[in-house]
């Protein structure tokens, strides 16, 4: 005698709810991230008697020079030598390109005038100094 099985057991997965697991899960990891505005090398600003803000973020490029005189672009330290290449490869990508030279307070001018003539070999002229502002004081 042979038996024949009526139902037969399906081995699907079931589906229905993973779009509602799918945004909890993408909610979840964007209410968790900590967003960073500035990395770069902790800098002490020195003050100014006359600052302008920078409206657009957009076309700037921070340029870091620390108390020890390391100089770092986009949270990488980058040799003397080197800035001037890693400055004129975003001034291809964007012409309309700021560089804005933040230097320590406490950082030998030397190296800081080192930097600003790596950019004058490049051509990168737009160069803005970052201060203070008078409310952090």
């Amino acid at each position: 005698m042979k038996f024949i099985r009526k139902a037969k057991v399906g081995s699907a997965i079931p589906t229905a709810s993973m779009a509602d697991i799918s945004f909890l899960l993408l909610v979840f990891f964007m209410v968790s991230t900590v967003f960073v505005r500035y990395r770069g090398v902790p800098v002490e600003l020195p003050k100014a008697e006359k600052i302008e803000k920078l409206e657009s973020r957009r076309n700037v490029l921070q340029v870091w020079v620390s108390s020890e005189g390391v100089v770092s672009i986009e949270d990488r330290n980058i040799a003397l030598a080197e800035v001037g290449k890693v400055v004129h490869r975003h001034m291809t990508v964007n012409p309309r390109l700021i560089i804005s030279l933040r230097g320590d307070k406490d950082s030998e001018f030397g190296v800081i005038s080192d930097v600003m003539e790596e950019l004058r070999k490049v051509e990168a002229l737009r160069v803005n100094f970052s201060t203070k502002l008078e409310l952090d004081q």
